[in-house]
């Protein structure tokens, strides 16, 4: 008897990049009994995304853009998915190699209360040197010896705060994510405007469900943007991660700047590391980049505390206050 793991994106004018993604998908290399379900929920692009992905045999759920949320438009793939295991991906996430697919769903063999796993990113090749230690680097931290990693919490500790939870611990990104059906009627997203996947994680680890980070089921998914675009998704990033685990330390000046100077210096070694002489461009470059990550971030955990439409400017996705 075949069984059905279904793979959902959401799309919005993803044409540029929406057809490797779905390419990468049907290159999946699973048990012949296994068959892949392919769902996009587009919401009004402007552009080829809904032809390309019929010609790749996706169900398209055609939405308005209003109708759209993080948390509810994955309901929404959740409710009309027919496998057991439905994997999520972003229309810029690339399965790395044909056992993605597979590496996500032999996480759910780990043990019986699994409700959730997710693999790594890789950056692109065009990514700056920046991107690509961060990515690595974080990614490499959930494994360092290669094995999958399971969270989960005890009975006593279900009752810990949101800021305990932050961090590793209660980590998951459906950029590149695969949920149990069972867990998800238990436990569905919340219909939040952002870090949906966060809220997620606590939610079902608090429920008493397990969590799996695979490092063998990567995909290919990085973004570099400019100065301003920079501080605007770490505005977008600090304020969501404050929504998601309520207060944050107040702003300490000389803890940031050490921060900053950090990062350039870990940017240096790793050019260093990977044959490269650091000029003093380049050494601008990484402390712009961090300067602006760095502001965004700041101002991102105050959001509470600005204008509506100070917010609103501010957040690269245009969410206001």
């Amino acid at each position: 008897m075949t069984k059905v793991v279904s793979v959902a994106i959401p799309v919005r004018n993803g044409a540029d990049v929406l057809e490797q993604t779905l390419a990468g998908v049907r290159a999946q290399q699973l048990d012949p009994t296994v068959s892949i379900e392919l769902l996009v929920c587009d919401s009004a692009s402007r552009d080829r995304s809904v032809g390309i992905a019929r010609a790749y045999g996706a169900e398209v759920i055609e939405i308005p853009i209003e109708r759209f949320s993080h948390g509810g438009t994955r309901n929404l793939l959740m409710q009309r998915a027919h496998g057991e295991h439905v994997a999520f991906l972003t229309q810029d996430a690339i399965p790395a190699d044909p056992g993605w697919l597979a590496g996500l769903l032999g996480g759910f063999a780990l043990a019986a209360d699994v409700g959730l796993v997710y693999g790594p990113y890789q950056p692109r090749d065009d990514a700056s040197p920046m991107v690509t230690r961060e990515l690595t680097e974080w990614f490499r931290s959930f494994a360092p010896n290669g094995a999958p990693r399971i969270d989960r919490l005890t009975p006593s500790e279900r009752t810990i705060s949101t800021g305990e939870l932050e961090g590793i611990r209660g980590f998951f990104t459906d950029a590149n994510g695969c949920l149990a059906r069972a867990a998800w009627e238990d436990v569905p997203f919340r219909e939040v405007a952002y870090a949906e996947d966060r809220v997620l994680a606590m939610d079902m680890l608090r429920a008493g469900y397990a969590k799996v980070f695979v490092p063998q089921a990567p995909v290919v998914h990085s973004h570099d943007y400019s100065l301003l675009g920079w501080l605007r998704r770490s505005f977008d990033e600090a304020r969501a991660l404050r929504e998601a685990y309520g207060d944050v330390e107040a702003a300490d000046m000389r803890r940031n700047a050490l921060l900053v100077w950090g990062n350039v210096g870990a940017d240096l070694r790793w050019v260093r590391a990977h044959g490269g002489r650091p000029s003093p461009a380049f050494i601008s470059r990484s402390l712009a980049h961090h300067l602006a990550r760095t502001v965004g971030a700041l101002l991102g955990a105050s959001a509470g505390s600005l204008p509506g439409p100070v917010v609103r400017r501010l957040s690269l996705e245009g969410r206001g206050g």
